[in-house]
């Protein structure tokens, strides 16, 4: 190896190096919450949501759980399966991390 090959190698895993740093700071989608967020600052607590669907039970069949369709009658309960919560935008029950679509 010549003394400018080593040069241009150093050059390029400082160049990689930067590359890994920028994608550090770029905010990403949490696939649960929905919210942009930093990698840098995700903690356990970062993410609010609900870890269940929004369910509908038909008065007429108590022991069924549906998930909410766009023809369910309106006499039905609607709610969270996993806390209870009746209305689609209450916060979430559960906090965790934020996981990215980037994230498999």
């Amino acid at each position: 190896m010549e003394m400018g090959e080593g040069i241009e190698v150093t050059e390029q895993k400082e160049r990689e190096k930067g590359k890994g740093k920028e994608k550090e700071k770029q905010l990403r989608i949490c696939r649960r919450c929905k919210q942009t967020y930093s990698p840098s600052s995700n903690n356990p607590s970062s993410c609010r949501f609900h870890p269940s669907f929004f369910v509908c039970r038909r008065h007429d069949d108590q022991k069924r759980y549906y998930e909410l369709g766009p023809e369910d009658p309106p006499y039905a309960a609607k709610f969270y399966d996993c806390c209870g919560a009746e209305d689609p935008e209450a916060s979430g029950c559960t906090t965790s991390f934020h996981v990215s679509y980037d994230d498999d």
